[in-house]
Parts: structure tokens; sequence; C-alpha cells
């Protein structure tokens, strides 16, 4: 074999990773009296080789960002990378963000948390109108437990409008609205295979609350819902002979609403109980994936696909306003909080936010030590509730319980029944006009309410902008949803590729991939 050049094989560590940064070219191996060296295999001349003493002792094949994963995850769901964008609530993962990473062969959901249901059914007509015949797109279904009755109608309109994708977020107990999203139109292929016309994608960060996904949903709630005619007969026995989710996403440290898990914990736990319960589910990493660096850890700790969000969140297709992103772009690692959560606030659920540049995290956590402390609003004492009208309602007690049960009275009228007959449930209420009203001056920028911006994310934002720090993925209007994706693979591929280097025997320098435009 003949070439025009021959050259040696690299053996230096700075060499080495620069056959790194072309993972899509194969490697051979080589070795010649303990040296240990690696060369291209579209530039070799085995002969000149074996004339310096070089033996071949074994090959790098090509490897893609499409290779990253598990194949079966990416034929499942029509994708042709294994990466997902989260569903970021109130629409912060929009429509324009859906069908974005659909068009770019990859998924995401909406975020519908939050959002009114004519919004949703208009988003969804969007992202169909503008993907006829794609399925590779979905909506979030998010756990209520204080509102079943708005997690149940989100769950008939999710199936009313065939949602192809359900990704169901927050859960800590399986409820109809979720079985049924996951159950109705159950039908067998021309093979007798249980199929069904929506992938549910399961979001969760505990071992217990994945082994309710990974088994058939329960046989009382199938019932139920087959009593009340929200399912037939058939439908409930078929869904009774599968798992209830088709992917299971573990969720770590992450922004929004987590347990703050180690991925390197709690990924593996969920894994081992995938391949005991349901060995043909999808499992699936979240939470504090911003750099190549970390989505190829994920991918090599046995994920089948992973999963970005709160870096997302700054992109042009985000839903967040421009002032938020600024803030965000300035954020680093430890720039995040742990805060009481506007939705499961009775029960003392937290979620993490940004810390810097708001007040959010502190003013949202006195109130919940004014709740704990106290049994009704007219039991705190006057001056206290005076510094609140005055620094965090910036309203009248009085008019913040109107525009609250104007807001209950459509969204969940039971709410107010039990706030006349539980004045600390009032409180609760009207503490949470503030908390939800936060995360929506963020989005829409308020000028005036910078400071109670509520802004959630976690520590892979300040990665993510370490990253990409003088770069164009720095650059408000060049850092698209698309692009975070393909440079967060094209970077995990360059990764995984000096680590297979490493693994054998071969010292690597520092491989750091630069973010730059990809098709």
């Amino acid at each position: 074999m003949s070439a025009v050049t021959a050259p040696l094989p690299a053996t230096d560590p700075d060499d080495l990773a620069r056959l790194s940064h072309s993972p899509r070219n194969g490697l051979l191996l080589l070795e010649n009296e303990g040296r240990l060296g690696a060369i291209g295999t579209g530039r070799i001349d085995v002969d000149f080789l074996a004339r310096h003493g070089w033996q071949v002792t074994g090959a790098l094949p090509a490897l893609f960002p499409q290779q990253l994963g598990d194949p079966s995850f990416r034929v499942d769901f029509g994708l042709d990378h294994a990466y997902l964008a989260g569903e970021m609530a109130n629409g912060i993962s929009s429509s324009r963000m859906v069908v974005a990473m659909a068009r770019a062969g990859m998924l995401c959901c909406y975020g519908a948390g939050g959002v009114s249901p004519d919004r949703v059914v208009r988003a969804v007509a969007d992202i169909s109108a503008a993907l006829p015949g794609r399925r590779n797109w979905g909506v979030n279904l998010i756990h209520s437990p204080g509102e079943p009755a708005v997690e149940r109608a989100a769950a008939e309109l999710l199936v009313r409008t065939d949602v192809p994708v359900v990704s169901a977020s927050a859960y800590l107990d399986l409820t109809p609205a979720v079985v049924l999203c996951a159950a109705a139109g159950t039908t067998t292929d021309a093979t007798g295979v249980v199929a069904r016309p929506r992938r549910l994608i399961a979001k969760v960060s505990r071992p217990e609350v994945a082994r309710l996904f990974l088994r058939p949903a329960p046989a009382a709630i199938l019932r139920g819902l087959v009593e009340e005619g929200a399912l037939s007969r058939a439908e409930a026995d078929l869904a009774a002979r599968v798992p209830l989710a088709d992917a299971v996403t573990v969720e770590a440290d992450s922004g929004g609403h987590t347990d703050n898990r180690p991925l390197t914990a709690i990924l593996p736990a969920v894994l081992e109980l995938r391949d005991e319960l349901a060995p043909s589910v999808h499992v699936g990493a979240a939470g504090g994936l911003g750099t190549p660096t970390a989505v190829a850890a994920a991918f090599a700790m046995g994920a089948a696909y992973v999963v970005t969000g709160s870096v997302n969140q700054l992109t042009v297709e985000s839903g967040l306003s421009e002032a938020a992103k600024a803030l965000l772009f300035r954020a680093d690692v430890a720039d995040t909080v742990m805060t009481p959560a506007a939705d499961m606030f009775e029960m003392g659920v937290r979620l993490q936010v940004l810390r810097t540049g708001t007040m959010f995290a502190s003013r949202a956590q006195r109130l919940y030590d004014l709740y704990c402390d106290h049994d009704s609003l007219e039991s705190i004492p006057t001056d206290v509730l005076a510094r609140l009208e005055r620094d965090v309602f910036r309203l009248p007690v009085d008019e913040v319980w109107r525009q609250t049960r104007a807001f209950w009275a459509q969204r969940d009228p039971d709410q107010l029944d039990r706030a006349v007959a539980d004045p600390r449930h009032r409180m609760a209420l009207v503490f949470r006009w503030y908390l939800g009203r936060s995360s929506g001056w963020a989005v829409i920028g308020d000028p005036d309410r910078v400071a109670d911006y509520q802004i959630w994310c976690g520590p892979a934002l300040g990665a993510f902008n370490r990253w990409v720090k003088g770069s164009f993925l720095a650059e408000p209007g060049s850092c698209t949803v698309t692009q975070i994706g393909c440079n967060l693979m094209e970077g995990a591929t360059v990764t995984t590729r000096a680590h297979q280097l490493r693994v054998t025997g071969r010292r690597v320098a520092p491989v750091r991939f630069v973010p730059r435009p990809l098709a």
C-alpha cells in the first residue's frame, strides 16, 4: 500500500488531542517497542510504518454524533440524534422551539405547565401545521396534586389533540390523568404487539417513582377510567400488559423542580431497576448537562438519550424575555439557589432558580416562613404585613386576594371553597400569587419587576456560559436551540474519542471543543 505522504503515528499528547477533534475519521492504534500511537486510517502506508517498527494493535471506527445513545430510542421516537430539549413551563419551551428541534431530527416538548388551555390548543395547532406527518414532538403534562381537575383536563386535551409524545414531569405518584395519556387509544399492530398512539416519557428523580412508570398502569386506576367511560375495556386490558412509560428520564441536579441528585448516583440506580422490571423502556439523563463533557459522561454511563433544559432558555426560540435572558447569560455555576415552588407551596416542595440579579428567592422564602409560622393572614403582625405590601406585593393584600380569587374562579373554583373553610389555605393562595406572577414577569420582561424575576435554572447554565465564552453561542442573536444541541453532541463525540484513546493507554492532552456553527 502506498500514499503520496507517509506520516508517522501521533504519540505526543497534543497531537493525539488534535486527532480527537476529527472523530469522523477512523483511527489505527499502533505500538513500537512500548511507544503507543495512533494514525488516521485515510493517511496510512502500512509498509512504511512497518519499516519504522510500528505494529497495528487495534482500530477505532469513525464516530458520529448520531451514534451516541441508544439506536433503538432514535428509531422508536423518529430521531436522528438521541437529544431532547426539555419542557420549560410557561411556554418558555415554545412552539417555535419544538418545530426547530423536530426539523433538526431532535425532540422538544412544549412547556404547557402554567399555560392556559386555549394557549396550549393554539400551540398544538401551530406545531401540527408546521410539522405535517412528523411524530417527533410533544407537550408536557405536569403533576398537579393540589389541582387534580386541572391536571385531568390537560391530559384530556393532549389525547383529544393527538399529541404524539407526552412528557410527564414532577410526578410524586400516578394519577388517572397520566394513565389516561398512556392508555387511551391503545391497540395492537398486525403482529399482535401492543401499540399506542402516543409515547409517554416520564421525568423522575427517585427510584421509587421510576418504578411506578416501569410497571403497567395500576389495575385500580385502569378500572376507574373504564367505569367512567374514559377508556374502553379493551384499551385497559392492553395497557395492563405493557410498562406505563416508553422512556424514563432520570433528572439530576436541574433547574426548576429537582431533588438535586447527582447523576452519577441516580442514573445507575434507575438503569438497574429498568433492567429488572422493563428492559424495553429507554432510560435517559437530564440535569447538569450544559457542556460536551457532561453529555459525553451521561452517554458513557448508559443513558439512551440526553435532555437539556436550563441552557435552552438562552435561545432565540425561547419564550423567556430578553431581560431575563440577559441575567442568565451572566450566570456562573454557583449562581443558583433552592426556593419554595408555587404549584406545591403548601407541601414544602422546592425548586432551583437563578440567585444572582434577582431577589425572588429570598422573598419567596420569607413568604414560606410566614406561612409556616402563622395560621392566617390576619395573624401576621401588622407591620410585617405592611412590609410585604410595600416590598413584595406592591399592592394591598386585599387587592392581591381580589386578583387571586378571580384567577381561581376560572381555573379551579374548588380552591376558593377551600379558602373559605381554611384561612391558612387562603393565606397560601395569596402568597402563591407572588410566586406565580414572578415567573410571568420574567417571561414578559416586566421592567418594573426585574428584582422579582423567578427564572428556573440549574448549575448547568453556568457551566454552559463558561464553555461558550467568546464563541458565537455567547451572542444572543446566534444562540439557537438547534446549534446548542448540535454543538453539545459534536463536542460529546470529540470528548468520547479522546476517552477511547485514553482507555487504550495513550496520553491525550485536555480536549476542549470550541462551539462553531454546524449544519
